[in-house]
């Protein structure tokens, strides 16, 4: 029975050290999946903010199921966008501020 107990004994001997030693690892892991995951991500929805807050009458936009258009009115206190659609200049449609994908090149308006 005592060497039972001795063996218990140096086993738990290491104390807060090895307790911190043994979470090195999760910290490491955390560490990681910030810098490969949770930055980048900010990232972008920072970008995607900016594009939102900056989108003006006359910008040619893409949605994002791949339709394109030119914003010719903000709706609703600008939680909607009315689009004119880009192949058929008399059909305009009333689309969320968020399903914008991404704001077309000046040079692609002119086309």
């Amino acid at each position: 029975m005592s060497s039972t107990f001795t063996l218990f004994l140096l086993q738990t001997q290491g104390g807060a050290g090895s307790f911190l030693f043994s979470l090195l690892p999760m910290a490491l892991i955390f560490v990681l999946f910030y810098f490969l995951i949770l930055g980048p991500q900010r990232k972008r929805q920072k970008q995607m903010q900016e594009l939102l807050d900056g989108l003006k009458v006359g910008d040619q936009v893409v949605l994002n199921g791949g339709l394109t258009g030119v914003v010719t009115q903000f709706l609703e206190d600008k939680r909607y966008v009315q689009l004119r659609i880009c192949e058929s200049p008399a059909v305009r449609v009333k689309v969320l501020r968020s399903a914008i994908a991404e704001r077309l090149p000046e040079s692609a308006e002119k086309k």
